[in-house]
């Protein structure tokens, strides 16, 4: 008796059916899943599918592929009976192009085999992107050093200034900002109420002193009643005697050199370096930051200068801050009441210029550079570095880290022979004062 179900044996042969003579194989109609496309196109033999076609030639069962029909006399069993599908490792079918196990999906390499593939190595991308920024950051930094370094106009020598004083402990740099019409057109000079007179003059003075014990920045009155002493005149060639006059008539006698030297022969300090702006310098410079904002206490209008300002906040641009540092005439102490203006806006031009907004923006940090430095006249011996650090220790000074003051005054209403009105020195206090500054001390001497 044959306990096997019809069409079946025992022996491992015909397990799956002996064939039919229907359309379809026994399997096929018992898995309706595997049915085959009775629309198939034909295929002619190819390698590798002998068997299958001899089967299908003989009316019985196609095994599909050689690989399967070799499975099925081993005893096993065929995945994919039937269905056309290749087949990867471990008997999972290739999925096709795009699908898992296929050419294009997950594992799909040749005949569905998975290609070996190696993790990212994230730690050696992470430094070759930091690498990378470091050097682009060096080569911008380096570009724009000597950009920067190449529009200093170093026209200063501070080697023929005559009877220099000794050195001293720390640095002093004379900043003057100067009455210069250089390269303002005839409306300019109407627009910002500076006159046509020929040659330059000073508008304001400091001394700016920085050291171990910190940073001093020193106004100087260009009333100042001072000896200048004897020189000889640039085109000229004569000899001057020493005379006493305001501060200013040295530089517009001899320029910066002389001046220089009669600022080293009042105060016996040596003058380090030597920084001088203009007036077209200044204006470019406070309309690259995009205006400076200023709080006023009053109401401010100067017809000589041209200022007209509201009392309260507000953002002076170019044009209105020029007036507003040069203005002095509603002033109850003229020359002294435009230094405490002066020191109050530059104050507020070293915050903006370092603050972030202008340092991290490049598209304003550059216009800001080039606008200083276009105009800025500097002596030979300055270096970049040596302006950098000017800057910095200015803004620390007019941030609160240092110290801001006038030299001691004893009067701000002196007669002179020649001169008008000018401004007298208290000669203890300053030189005190000088004497704390050559030694590099805590400066005590207080300018009020």
């Amino acid at each position: 008796m044959n306990d096997w179900p019809e069409g079946r044996t025992g022996d491992g042969r015909d397990r799956y059916g002996r064939g039919s003579a229907g359309a379809e194989p026994d399997g096929a109609r018992a898995m309706p899943h595997v049915r085959r496309d009775t629309h198939q196109p034909y295929l002619p033999p190819q390698q590798g599918y002998a068997d299958g076609y001899a089967n299908q030639q003989a009316g019985g069962y196609d095994g599909g592929y050689d690989n399967g029909y070799a499975r099925h006399q081993a005893g096993g069993y065929d995945d994919g009976y039937n269905t056309g599908q290749v087949y990867g490792r471990g008997g999972q079918p290739s999925g096709g192009p795009g699908r898992p196990g296929g050419p294009a999906g997950p594992g799909g390499g040749p005949y569905g085999r998975t290609p070996r593939t190696n993790p990212p190595n994230w730690r050696k991308r992470i430094k070759i992107g930091v690498l990378t920024l470091v050097v682009v950051v060096l080569a911008v930094s380096i570009g724009t050093y000597f950009w920067a370094d190449s529009k200093l106009r170093r026209e200063v020598d501070l080697s023929k200034v005559e009877d220099r004083p000794g050195s001293g402990e720390g640095t002093n740099y004379l900043i003057v900002g100067s009455d210069s019409r250089e390269d303002l057109s005839d409306q300019d000079k109407k627009d910002l109420h500076t006159g046509s007179a020929e040659g330059k003059r000073t508008d304001s003075m400091m001394i700016l002193h920085t050291g171990d014990n910190g940073s001093t920045m020193l106004s100087l009155p260009r009333d100042s009643y001072v000896t200048i002493p004897a020189f000889t005149g640039k085109k000229s060639g004569k000899r001057y005697p020493a005379s006493t006059h305001k501060l200013n008539q040295a530089y517009s006698d001899g320029g910066p050199e002389l001046l220089t030297r009669t600022i080293e022969y009042n105060t016996g300090l040596r003058i380090d370096h030597y920084a001088e702006i203009g007036f077209g310098g200044f204006r470019s410079l406070v309309d690259a930051l995009g205006g400076v904002d200023m709080c006023l206490d009053k109401a401010v209008k100067d017809r000589d200068s041209g200022a007209d300002f509201k009392k309260g906040c507000q953002t002076l641009d170019g044009k209105q801050s020029l007036a507003f540092v040069r203005q002095r005439h509603q002033e109850a102490d003229q020359d002294l009441g435009r230094m405490r203006n002066q020191q109050k806006f530059l104050n507020t031009l070293a915050k903006q210029a370092a603050s972030p907004s202008t340092i991290l923006n490049p598209f304003r940090l550059y216009p800001v550079i080039g606008s200083g430095l276009d105009t800025l006249i500097v002596d030979k011996d300055m270096e970049l570095w040596n302006l950098t650090s000017m800057f910095w220790d200015m803004k620390g000074v007019t941030g609160g880290d240092g110290k801001q003051m006038t030299v001691p005054i004893a009067s701000a209403n002196v007669p002179t022979p020649s001169d008008g009105v000018a401004v007298k020195w208290d000669k203890a206090k300053s030189k005190q004062l000088f004497e704390q500054l050559k030694k590099d001390e805590k400066v005590t001497v207080s300018d009020k």
